[in-house]
């Protein structure tokens, strides 16, 4: 077994955030070593779990801290927890080398507030950084094609599990 294989997964939780209008929240994100050209930018909200920390508080800590978000309520979760692994070319860039790739937890929410709540460049929390540069809603279906290729099979799984919240 190699190095990379014997790696673990970074547990993490992932929001799919839902206008009234079953729109989807995606982020430009800023920069990371997986991105390579201009289309695979957009991502949806998401980030670490911390040490014992309930996976669906992460995923609303983590909402808050990148888009302000807050207005929100819950629509579903994927059951289990789904898993992808980054290249290995880029191993040394991500999370300095400790993680092969995430176990993610995603959970669906329906966005109550307006549009105005919404500030990825000051977005809450105390994080210093933003992580996205400019945000929009977008149909679900598209989402796949959005991120980083080896993000799309979980992309995919998500908009399955979470379709029945879309626009018809």
């Amino acid at each position: 077994m190699s190095t990379y294989d014997s790696l673990p997964y970074r547990p993490c939780a992932g929001v799919t955030v839902f206008n009234r209008d079953g729109l989807v929240f995606v982020g430009r994100r800023t920069d990371g070593p997986e991105h390579t050209d201009d289309t695979h930018v957009w991502q949806m909200p998401q980030g670490g779990i911390d040490d014992d920390e309930d996976p669906y508080k992460a995923a609303l800590r983590e909402l808050y801290e990148e888009t302000n978000i807050r207005s929100v309520e819950k629509l579903g979760e994927v059951p289990e927890w789904l898993t992808y692994d980054i290249p290995r070319d880029i191993l040394g860039g991500a999370w300095r080398g400790k993680y092969r790739g995430q176990k993610q937890k995603w959970y669906a929410l329906r966005f109550t507030g307006d549009d105005s709540e919404i500030n990825v460049a000051q977005p809450g929390g105390g994080h210093h950084e933003a992580e996205f540069l400019g945000w929009r809603w977008v149909e679900m279906r598209e989402l796949p094609g959005l991120v980083v290729p080896f993000k799309q099979q979980t992309y995919e799984r998500v908009v399955k599990e979470f379709a029945k919240f879309a626009r018809a």
